[in-house]
């Protein structure tokens, strides 16, 4: 009997001591869940083909808008799992009014090892920025069995492990400098979603989160047919899998050589800031695809748009100072919130300038200018300064002895709730974004635009936009339907 008690007490003591610890547990299960530790690290690719949806993130009507979508015809994702090489083929149409027009667009993404790159329908490819490769070289790990599988390696950390609601969390940092965070459903230990910190121009330190859900058995294994990721709060992909591929034909994966042999893209380019004055006391900074314009008034300056990033904002800001040294500059004119737009406000902020937007867009700065800037430090993060906002509810009026300018919500408008257009009543000149852009083949905007100046009685010679060159408003009139005249 003595015996006996004594090897009862040794095996529960080993069995004790060969309980994984509660970060592995949560791996363990999942990979159980899943199909098993060994059929999970077998698996060397993935091929998902199906439809869904991509959202269009900071381009939609108004800053919190989620209504704009691009629908997906064919969607194909193929992921070499153990290479760390993924690419995507998938095509997309806009089901809104899209400056670019509505003709179905056909995109190819891909990553390799670092090198991130696109194909062009014509088969160009090129390399995209380290930053985007990074964002893409995470989204590998965005499906259950690439983070589960990842998550096995002796060589990641895991740490940290917790209960939520009916999710049990771990997260997982890996050998190859990626962190993620892995949830679980409790009940059935299938895994619930992976989230992925990064950095965002306007959002600042975001939250990548791709949910999972309908699992499906596949060959031997439990995959999800319905993938979900979000971008801070917007949704930016609705996947529904119809075929699924674990082990077959992923094709080639590899980067094509101009890709490869194309220098790394480390930021945005350098500066070019050129300056015509189109009229006394105003200024045309061009140089690139996004333009601004200066305006002189009697004791200060003022900017129409600091546009893109802080690269090409803190340029037009110290352009407008060189012209004008003598005098401050204590404004900018945003025209709409969307992100190729307003990604040069915070740098705007930073060098003290007080915002005039559109009233929608209030609540969207403010929160844009408190938000955490930590995994890449931009220039308000590097020289915090508060925000001073105006706002234009329908119209305002910038005025002194010198210089008259007025500022008009563009109402109606198909591209954006938010817009707002700049008018010089002496010198006839209209300031204006996106709506008409001189040289582009789809100006699917003019009509509305039309409309709004015959409502202000505005008397126009010249059209100087942020994109394109500036044209004479005979030229504006001959892009707008027939119809709309």
């Amino acid at each position: 009997m003595k015996t006996s008690w004594l090897a009862i007490f040794a095996a529960a003591t080993l069995s004790a001591c060969a309980q994984a610890p509660p970060e592995q547990q949560i791996v363990n299960d999942a990979a159980d869940a899943l199909g098993g530790r060994v059929r999970v690290q077998a698996v060397r690719t993935i091929v998902m083909e199906g439809t869904g949806t991509n959202g269009n993130l900071g381009q939609d009507m108004t800053p919190d808008a989620t209504g704009q979508a691009f629908t997906l015809a064919h969607y194909k994702r193929a992921i070499d799992v153990a290479g760390g090489r993924m690419r995507i083929e998938q095509t997309r149409t806009p089901t809104f009014t899209y400056f670019q027009g509505q003709p179905p667009q056909a995109q190819v993404l891909g990553i390799d090892g670092s090198v991130g790159y696109n194909v062009a329908p014509n088969g160009t490819a090129t390399r995209v920025a380290n930053a985007a490769a990074n964002d893409r070289r995470a989204d590998v790990y965005h499906h259950p069995l690439t983070i589960v599988r990842a998550a096995m390696d002796a060589a990641t950390i895991l740490s940290n492990p917790r209960t939520h609601d009916k999710e049990r969390i771990v997260d997982a940092a890996l050998a190859n400098g990626l962190k993620f965070t892995l949830a679980i459903d409790i009940a059935t230990k299938l895994p619930t979603r992976v989230v992925s910190m990064t950095d965002n121009l306007n959002l600042g330190d975001v939250a990548i989160e791709t949910t999972f859900a309908d699992y499906q058995d596949v060959n031997g294994l439990k995959l999800p047919a319905h993938l979900t990721t979000k971008t801070d709060r917007w949704t930016t992909a609705d996947i529904t899998v119809s075929k699924q591929l674990v082990d077959g034909d992923a094709g080639d994966l590899a980067a094509p050589q101009a890709a490869t042999s194309a220098a790394p893209i480390t930021g945005p380019p350098p500066a070019v800031v050129s300056a015509q004055e189109i009229a006394k006391g105003v200024w045309f900074l061009a140089g690139q695809s996004h333009h601004s314009v200066l305006v002189e008034f009697a004791d200060h300056l003022t900017l129409i748009e600091t546009p893109q990033h802080d690269t090409r904002a803190l340029a037009v800001i110290a352009k407008a100072k060189e012209l004008r040294p003598d005098k401050p500059l204590t404004t900018v004119v945003n025209t709409h919130h969307h992100f190729d737009h307003s990604g040069g406000i915070r740098a705007a902020v930073s060098e003290g300038l007080t915002v005039i937007t559109q009233k929608a867009n209030a609540a969207f700065y403010q929160d844009a200018i408190s938000r955490s800037h930590s995994i890449v430090l931009d220039a308000l993060a590097k020289n915090p300064k508060p925000l001073k906002i105006e706002t234009v509810d329908e119209e305002m009026v910038l005025k002194d002895g010198a210089m008259t300018v007025n500022l008009y919500r563009i109402t109606g408008s198909p591209h954006a709730d938010t817009l707002l257009m700049a008018y010089f009543p002496k010198e006839r000149l209209l300031v204006e974004a996106d709506v008409f852009s001189p040289g582009s083949a789809v100006n699917p905007y003019t009509a509305n635009l039309l409309e709004n100046i015959k409502r202000h009685d505005l008397k126009i010679d010249r059209i100087v936009p942020i994109h394109g060159a500036i044209a004479p408003y005979a030229e504006f009139l001959k892009a707008v339907p027939a119809a709309a005249k």
